[in-house]
């Protein structure tokens, strides 16, 4: 690559940055000002369409974010709840994240109750690294079996699969490990599903994608699933 082409790509790539940054600032806006009691019906709605689908249901590895209210996230309680409640929890695994550094370094650990979870210094709940019996939790980038659902959150999404995260790159770069892992050992690829307030749901286009960013596979918001890849098609139905 010579020095001009790739001073146009570095920027192009600041250009990125830019729009992704006063997109996420226009979000958080419109995220601010919904109404607690909408927000609440709408995380109500987008769990009850969830935990009632077949490809939930028959999940039996997951991978699912903590909600967090005051980064006014879809609420996730009633479906972890659901999870780790499950008649057949014995044949179903629940990981969660916990953020290592501030490199974009984020574990998948698997835990086995909700008082399994501690608040980071950011308030934020997350599993502590070994569990109560002293014992370090299962990692699920070292399981041996592949995990058929990832639960994701983010700031805004569109119906060709754009996701815009929160600008730290936890979930581009643990995708992208997975999605590599998968391949190796020649296991199907997980569905990755966001979840979505209606008002996070942008015109196509409008999100701006690098190399980097990992594209979703279906969409749920209150008004129902959105599947978008032959993937999600295949497996959630029309």
């Amino acid at each position: 690559m010579t020095m001009a082409s790739s001073n146009t790509q570095d920027g192009h790539l600041d250009a990125i940055f830019n729009q992704k940054n006063a997109l996420r600032t226009q979000v958080r806006k419109t995220l601010k000002a919904i109404h607690p009691s909408h927000r609440s019906q709408q995380d109500d709605a987008i769990q009850n369409i969830i935990s009632e689908a077949p490809w939930f249901k028959s999940s039996l590895r997951l991978c699912a974010y903590i909600s967090c209210s005051a980064l006014r996230e879809v609420d996730t309680s009633k479906l972890l709840s659901q999870i780790l409640q499950d008649p057949v929890s014995d044949g179903k695994k629940l990981y969660v994240p916990r953020v290592e550094d501030k490199n974009s370094h984020m574990r998948m650990l698997r835990i086995s109750r909700i008082d399994d979870l501690i608040a980071n210094s950011m308030d934020i709940l997350e599993p502590a690294p070994i569990d109560a019996y002293g014992n370090a939790r299962e990692d699920v980038m070292q399981a041996n079996e592949p995990v058929d659902l990832f639960l994701l959150p983010g700031l805004a999404f569109d119906k060709s699969g754009r996701r815009l995260g929160r600008g730290g790159g936890y979930y581009d770069t643990f995708l992208k490990n997975y999605k590599d892992l998968a391949n190796t050992r020649n296991w199907i690829q997980p569905l990755r599903v966001a979840l979505s307030y209606s008002e996070q749901i942008l015109d196509e286009g409008v999100i701006p994608m690098t190399s980097s960013d990992v594209p979703i596979d279906a969409l749920v918001s209150p008004a129902g699933v959105i599947p978008i890849t032959t993937a999600a098609i295949n497996r959630m139905g029309p």
